[in-house]
């Protein structure tokens, strides 16, 4: 199942993760309605983490069930 991003709770999550990751950048954060899927997809490829490993991270800031 997919996480569902909408624009509220993606700006909350894109400060904390870029706080959590500094590696990350504005263009990797960047979110497109509708392409949620493939930016989380880029996300978990720079930052080594498997989509499972991303749904734990999402879930720690409890902005996302998993």
């Amino acid at each position: 199942m997919d996480l569902i991003i909408n624009q509220g709770n993606w700006d909350q999550l894109k400060t904390k993760l870029r706080e959590r990751y500094p590696q990350l950048t504005d263009a990797d954060m960047h979110h497109d309605e509708g392409k949620e899927q493939s930016m989380l997809r880029m996300v978990e490829y720079k930052l080594q983490k498997t989509k499972e490993e991303m749904r734990e991270i999402i879930a720690e800031y409890g902005l996302f069930s998993p």
